[in-house]
């Protein structure tokens, strides 16, 4: 015999969900090549993929070495705690092992901070046109998000810093942004951290470090002893080539990290994205090469913007997002972001930032730069 709904709950089970789950718009990553090709009809070998901050070089070779050494282990489940990455991390930074969590990418360690320290009732604080995971991570644990309009497009600390309440448990910065590429400076960061509550957790995202200009660098790890409420998260997925295999890292006060661990799924770092960014990390000539190749395609791009007469976003990312023009007042970003597809160039519209102007695009090899440059051209006549 069936049974009937309890009295006054709905019968359809997803409207047991919490209505703040219910109510998140998920996340849409960069339209993937295959995709394209498929609505399109374009052969893939002829579809420019540049929307999602990708290395356009690929996998670095000492990663690929490893990854194919390791295909007859995969019958067997990963290191769990990640040792050998972790004492390689170790030595790199000069941290202890216990200082270090791993994640599938660094997306993975914002979400276990998000579960660790937020709940109904609590809030996290991140600026306008910052990474969408901070949002979304908040809003799946039923906390309540502070947004800080941005400063020229970035982080405005003074403003951030006012904004912290006292339900506050999180601070997310991202440096480079993403996505529009500003940088902060390492002292405007540390006089930041000096003024936050020491019960609040700064979470610094720091996905584009490696990107970074000589003279732009500063040392964050050195925060962590001065600041136990700081996290720092690093990827392997940029300038390192790993995107596809999903692995990451914080850096944090021992205790923090025991925390996250409490909450991180078992195995969430499969065993060749373990092997491969362990030799990634090891492997200086390739992300050497990578910054390089940014930098000189970040010229050609915003060479490319200035000849269009177009203004961008100064970015210290290995991506800038460009001001498409209105016509009449009217957005013109959405229409040339579809002729842009329907001549093989993928790049991001950035709406859902805040952004309804812009574009982002991904930096790649001087052809694909060109290509897509000639397209923008060709989509704004």
């Amino acid at each position: 015999m069936s049974r009937s709904p309890a009295a006054g709950l709905p019968a359809d089970p997803c409207e047991q969900a919490p209505q703040y789950v219910r109510a998140i718009a998920p996340y849409q990553p960069g339209k993937p090549i295959s995709e394209l090709a498929r609505e399109m009809g374009i052969p893939e070998a002829q579809i420019v993929k540049l929307a999602s901050n990708e290395n356009p070089l690929g996998v670095a070779p000492a990663a690929r070495a490893a990854i194919e050494e390791a295909l007859p282990e995969l019958g067997r489940y990963p290191d769990g705690n990640g040792f050998t990455l972790k004492s390689a991390l170790a030595a790199r930074y000069g941290l202890s092992m216990d200082r270090i969590v791993l994640g599938n990418g660094s997306n993975d360690v914002l979400e276990m901070a998000a579960i660790a320290f937020l709940a109904p009732g609590r809030s996290a604080v991140y600026a306008q046109h910052a990474f969408a995971v901070y949002p979304l991570a908040t809003q799946a644990r039923g906390a309540r998000g502070i947004v800080v309009p941005a400063q020229r497009y970035g982080h405005d600390l003074a403003a951030m810093r006012k904004a912290i309440d006292a339900d506050t448990r999180l601070v997310f910065i991202a440096n480079p942004n993403n996505p529009t590429g500003t940088l902060l400076a390492g002292a405007e960061l540390e006089a930041f951290l000096r003024e936050v509550p020491p019960q609040v957790v700064v979470v610094l995202d720091e996905a584009y470090n490696e990107y970074l200009p000589a003279a732009d660098r500063y040392d964050s790890l050195a925060w962590l002893e001065r600041h136990r409420n700081l996290v720092v998260t690093r990827t392997f997925s940029k300038a390192y080539g790993l995107a596809g295999l999903r692995v990451g890292f914080a850096l944090c006060d021992e205790r923090i990290a025991e925390l996250l661990n409490r909450v991180r799924q078992p195995f969430n770092v499969n065993e060749l994205a373990l092997v491969a960014a362990t030799a990634a990390l090891g492997d200086a000539a390739f992300v050497r090469r990578s910054h390089e190749l940014n930098l000189a395609g970040m010229q050609q791009l915003t060479d490319g913007f200035r000849r269009l007469g177009l203004a961008w976003i100064p970015s210290s990312g290995n991506f800038v997002s460009v001001e498409i023009p209105r016509a009449n007042g009217a957005s013109r970003a959405g229409a040339a972001f579809e002729k842009l597809l329907r001549q093989g160039v993928i790049v991001r519209p950035v709406g859902g930032y805040g952004l309804p102007d812009h574009l982002r695009v991904t930096v790649g090899l001087p052809e694909e730069n060109e290509r897509f440059l000639a397209a923008l051209a060709a989509a704004l006549a």
